[in-house]
Parts: structure tokens; C-alpha cells; sequence
């Protein structure tokens, strides 16, 4: 077979790779300014579940960037899924997804402390189907590998397989034009003994040409399992580094946590330098490596956990019925009755938990696929990190001057949370912050007649 049209196995060479190859809230008052989506990551790939008693809907999405004729992915799966147990979604639905539950940046502004009495303190973090397939059955020379159905799902040429041995497997997909990378077959071989089918899945160019779209939708399967869990071995075969995995499940019962690897709740609620504003990005970045360290590379994060008829403070309003019900959300309904005063949103779905787990892995430390459970815990959860703006007007009374004496304490406190945080240097956090007029100790007057007899260029 010509090398040109070879595929190789994304599955393996992705963070989706890992799935793409199986199967008494607290009021927070806030103003939300940030967020640290999926986008601040490099080969990032997102899995929505949805997962009620046995039922399971895969929504499946990576960042693949190259062309389009050299994608495929393999997806074990623990049943031969028929034509109707397989979608194509929309991107959108998923970024959606990922928005609101980001983790978050908010910001408060300190009142004149002679009109109130400072009292408030930030630093405390808040707790918050399956059925046989009637298609033509056949089995391809020697290999023990059974097409056991063949689909095209919008812009997807859709095989499922099953096989006798792991070498006949291989040896199949090389045939039919895939690259699998070494370390694949015996991988192949511990889902092949457990009785996994392979849903494997390439794109037609044609009907992806019709799409007009220039990138790959995601992926949905349904099904039943006892088992739940998601494939994440394949992925790191011959990955180059970490995998970024981020994972939301959508529940009835509650939050959702791995029960073969720790789950750990992010660091929440400190108090951080305001000039992080600017760098909320790389603050996220370097927080979320410096715990993943501290936990030896082998924990999965908690980044959200929340009712999704409300959020606060929102990264994005939550989602609606009809994105839910896409999700595989199928018990939400259209009775607006449901809707919060609160929330403005149409058609906010009732009874739908949601989980956002995020895990950087590899093959040395996480030689197992992640396995789930639902706890039943409903206790809302949110990676969230607050700015404190000093207040800068004229104050002049005993409550001012209390005030103004216990703002070097707090910015070194603060310092010393973005440190511990991130693992940034201390003195190089203090340097900043004082270029940033974070080190004073009396109010800046910022009137504006004052700026303007003083000759300040800021006022032209």
C-alpha cells in the first residue's frame, strides 16, 4: 500500500488519544475577570460524559492540527454500537462546556474605611446502549479481526471491530493503511482480554469537504456499561511528553471523582498580587505543574464542581436544555418552570451536575485507564483566585489609619500565596508588585483636580 495514505492512530499521539482509543451553596459576590480555559494548554483534549446508572454518552474532542487524510482514531468500546448510537456535535457545545467551568480570576475594590467597617476576609476558600448490529458481518484474511459494522457519521468512515489476538489486530490496521506505533500491541492486547470492541474511525474527505469547515467536529457514542471509565493508554505509545486531559461529567447524583488515582481538590480562594490581572494565563500555567509536583505526577485535579442551574461568580452562563440534552443529558426537559430568577438564561437545565476533573499524564504515571465513580456529593467547587484592589481615595479617619497600616502585611501575604503558589521567586513577586504600586502605605489620592494642579502628564 502506497506509504502516503498510511493513517496514523491519533489516539496515540494526542491527549484524546487516551479516549480515543476505548470506549448548600455558599453566595460568592464577585466580579469575574478571568478565566483558564482549555486553550492555555498545548495538545489539550476535552471528554464530555454524561453517565446515569449504567448509561454513557462519549462526546470526544482533540486538538488535532495537520492533515485531515492522515487522522484516524481508534476508541475500544465495550459493545458493537449500532448506526443510531453514534453523532457528530458541535465544537461550540464543548467550548461552551469548558468556559463555564473554568477556573476563574474575580475581583473586588476595598470601600472607603471610613463609611464602612473592613471586615471582610478572602483568603478562606470556598467549599461549595448497546444491541447487536444486523449489518453484514466479515472477517478479513488470517487476522481473527471481525468488521462487525461499518457506518459514515457526517464527515467519519466508522468500522467496528473486534479481535482474537492482539498481533492479528495490528497486523489488520497496518494492512488497511494505519501507522501503529510501537508499544501499541500489547496494549491492544490487555483491552482484547477483556472482551473491548474497537470503534475505529477515519475521515471521508468528501463528506468533509461538503461541511465547508476547516477543523474536526466531535465525536459521540452511546452505550451501556457496568464499567465506568475512559481509555487513556493508547494515548501515551508514543506521545512526546504530558497529555493534557480534561474531563467533564454530567450526572444526576453529584460530583464525580477517579477511584484508581487521588483526587485533588485544586488550591482555592487566595488572596494574589493584582498585578497577576495581566498574567492570569502563565499564573494558572505555573500553579497547576507546581501541584502536580507536589503530588508526584500522579493525582487528577479538581478544577469544578457545581449545580448547573447557577453559577457564581460565571465564567459564562450555564448551559441550556438543548446543549445538555446534546451532551446526552436526556432527563432535562422544556419546562420553563425550571428557570432560576436569578439566572436569566433560557431553559437552564434541572438536576445536572457537573464535574471538571483535569489530568497531565504519561505512560510513567499513569500506567492504568482512569476509572470513575459518582459520589453523590453535591457540595459546589471552584478553582477560583481573588484580587483585592487597596482603596485609593482621600480617608483620614482612626479607621483609615488602621486600615492603610495593615496594607503591607496583606501584599506581603499576598506574595507570599503567588509564591507558595506558583513556586515564582519571592523577591522577584515583592519587586513587581511595588512597580506596580502595591507597596505603599498611605492612600494614593487620585482626585482628579489634584492630578491636574499637580501637573500630572496623566491628565494632559
Amino acid at each position: 500500500m502506497n506509504s502516503t495514505l498510511k493513517k496514523t492512530l491519533f489516539a496515540a499521539t494526542s491527549a484524546l488519544a487516551a479516549i480515543t482509543l476505548t470506549t448548600g451553596a455558599v453566595a460568592f459576590c464577585g466580579f469575574y475577570v478571568a478565566k483558564a480555559d482549555t486553550k492555555l494548554f498545548n495538545k489539550a483534549s476535552k471528554v464530555a460524559i454524561m453517565r446515569d446508572g449504567d448509561k454513557t454518552v462519549l462526546t470526544m474532542a482533540n486538538d488535532y492540527q495537520g492533515d485531515l487524510q492522515d487522522f484516524a482514531m481508534v476508541i475500544p468500546v465495550p459493545v458493537v454500537l449500532e448506526e443510531e448510537q453514534i453523532h457528530v456535535t458541535d465544537n461550540a457545545i464543548l467550548d461552551h462546556l469548558d468556559a463555564y467551568t473554568a477556573p476563574r480570576l474575580v475581583e473586588y475594590f476595598d470601600e472607603d474605611p471610613c463609611q464602612v467597617v473592613y471586615r471582610k476576609d478572602f483568603s478562606q476558600p470556598m467549599e461549595m446502549a448497546a444491541g447487536a448490529n444486523d449489518s453484514e458481518i466479515r472477517e478479513r484474511d488470517g487476522f481473527g479481526v471481525t468488521v462487525e459494522a461499518e457506518y459514515t457519521v457526517g464527515e467519519y468512515d466508522i468500522q467496528i471491530l473486534s479481535a482474537e489476538q492482539s498481533d492479528g489486530l495490528s497486523g489488520w490496521l497496518v494492512q488497511n493503511g494505519y501507522n501503529l506505533p510501537d508499544g501499541a500491541e500489547s496494549t491492544l492486547e490487555s483491552y482484547i482480554k477483556q472482551g473491548t470492541k474497537f470503534f475505529v474511525a477515519k475521515v471521508n474527505l468528501e463528506e468533509q469537504a461538503e461541511t465547508g469547515l476547516k477543523y474536526l467536529r466531535p465525536l459521540q457514542v452511546a452505550f451501556e456499561s457496568p464499567k465506568f471509565m475512559l481509555p487513556i493508554r493508547l494515548g501515551t505509545v508514543n506521545a512526546d511528553g504530558k497529555q493534557e486531559l480534561f474531563v467533564f461529567t454530567l450526572s444526576r447524583e453529584g460530583r464525580v471523582e477517579t477511584t484508581n488515582y487521588r483526587t485533588v481538590k485544586l488550591p482555592t480562594g487566595m488572596n494574589i498580587p493584582t498585578y497577576v490581572k495581566e498574567d492570569f494565563g502563565p499564573f494558572y500555567k505555573a500553579m497547576f505543574e507546581t501541584q502536580v509536583q507536589k503530588e508526584n505526577e500522579r493525582a487528577v485535579f479538581l478544577e469544578y464542581a457545581w449545580d448547573i442551574n447557577w453559577c457564581d461568580p460565571c465564567a459564562a452562563d450555564p448551559l441550556s436544555q438543548d446543549e445538555l440534552r446534546e451532551l446526552g443529558v436526556y432527563w432535562v426537559g422544556s419546562d420553563t418552570s425550571e428557570l432560576q430568577p436569578r439566572r436569566p438564561a433560557p431553559q437552564i437545565g434541572q438536576n445536572v451536575f457537573v464535574t471538571r476533573l483535569h489530568v497531565s499524564y504519561d505512560a510513567d504515571h499513569f500506567p492504568e485507564d482512569l476509572m470513575f465513580k459518582q459520589t453523590g456529593d453535591r457540595s459546589n467547587f471552584q478553582g477560583r483566585y481573588v484580587l483585592r484592589h487597596p482603596y485609593r481615595g482621600d480617608a483620614t479617619c482612626e479607621a483609615a489609619e488602621q486600615y492603610h497600616a495593615s496594607l503591607p502585611k496583606r501584599f506581603e501575604q499576598e506574595a507570599q500565596s503567588l509564591a507558595n503558589l506558583t513556586g515564582w521567586n519571592i523577591d522577584t513577586i515583592r519587586d513587581t508588585m511595588n512597580e506596580k504600586g502595591q507597596d505603599f502605605e498611605k492612600p494614593v489620592d487620585d482626585s482628579w483636580w489634584k492630578r491636574i494642579w499637580d501637573n500630572d502628564p496623566k491628565d494632559g
